[in-house]
């Protein structure tokens, strides 16, 4: 998916495993199928995984759930996936990478979980319970820079895609986005990838966890709204906003940050990730298709 990744396989890890923490050495290794594109995950035994960066730009994100997640991890309503171990470099990898505590649970599908209401209530209760905590020393967001500096890399999406989505559209839904108010009070904790490759459900549809905190830190709360796109099916979308206090400046940025995301996954992994390209086609048609609606309606 990227030039510059590296190759990891069953053997690697065994190896690394084997170098690092003996102690896990004979655990069998297992690849663990994700949507996610910046980390390789290996299920390690029954209880634990190892997560490992493919590419450089990922390899700052060990460190930093390393040092975050377990203060995080008390003030969160679901499971996160805190650091056991953190691993140094090793022949075939030449970053850090952790082993974490394996979390039970399923992707919902996007924009078909089986109990939308319970997720978007639990989504709710978890964007809420990360803006409450304590920003102090936060590091600044993957995501936390404001959307007009994304105008650049979101108007050469649209054009790379020309013909593969309705142009005029996104334009017009992110030139809205560019002219909302900005966030009026201070950067506030957020996860900044609330998609669905990084939720987990349980066999009752409710979250049970959230995973892949790389792009978490400071910004702007309305990068957490993306959920109600990348996740939500339309007629649950008010619950959503009501219940995480979206007004209308806010919602309108959601929708850009939703839309802005998505545009760019699509230019960058049609040709190499299918399941990237699915979730990032369903996204833009929800955002487009709602574009016009009233802010708040069943299609917002």
């Amino acid at each position: 998916m990227h030039a510059d990744e590296i190759d990891i396989d069953d053997a690697l890890v065994r190896r690394m495993v084997a170098e690092r923490f003996p102690q896990w050495a004979g655990l069998p290794v297992e690849e663990v199928a994700t949507a996610g594109t910046s980390n390789a995950m290996y299920r390690l035994g029954a209880d634990l995984v190892v997560r490992i960066p493919r590419i450089p730009g990922a390899a700052e994100d060990i460190g930093k759930e390393c040092a975050w997640l377990g203060r995080l991890a008390p003030e969160l309503p679901v499971a996160v996936p805190v650091p056991l171990a953190l691993g140094g470099p090793v022949d075939g990898c030449p970053w850090p990478w952790s082993v974490l505590r394996w979390l039970d649970g399923v992707n919902p599908a996007a924009g078909r979980p089986a109990e939308p209401a319970l997720l978007a209530a639990g989504l709710a209760d978890f964007v809420n319970a990360m803006r409450r905590i304590d920003p102090a020393g936060g590091p600044a967001s993957y995501r936390g820079e404001p959307l007009a500096e994304r105008d650049g890399a979101v108007r050469a999406a649209i054009a790379a895609l020309a013909g593969a989505v309705d142009a005029r559209a996104a334009a017009s839904v992110w030139e809205r986005a560019l002219r909302a108010p900005g966030h009026p009070g201070p950067p506030v904790w957020i996860h900044a990838d609330l998609q669905p490759g990084n939720l987990l459900v349980d066999g009752r549809g409710r979250l049970s966890a959230v995973i892949d905190f790389g792009c978490a830190g400071l910004g702007d709360p309305a990068v957490d709204l993306i959920p109600a796109w990348y996740v939500l099916p339309a007629p649950v979308r008010a619950a959503f906003r009501a219940a995480v206090g979206a007004d209308d400046a806010a919602w309108a940025r959601g929708r850009g940050w939703a839309l802005s995301v998505a545009l760019l996954e699509l230019a960058y992994y049609r040709e190499t990730s299918p399941r990237m390209t699915g979730i990032a086609r369903h996204v833009i048609a929800e955002v487009l298709a709602g574009h016009s609606s009233p802010a708040g309606s069943r299609h917002a």
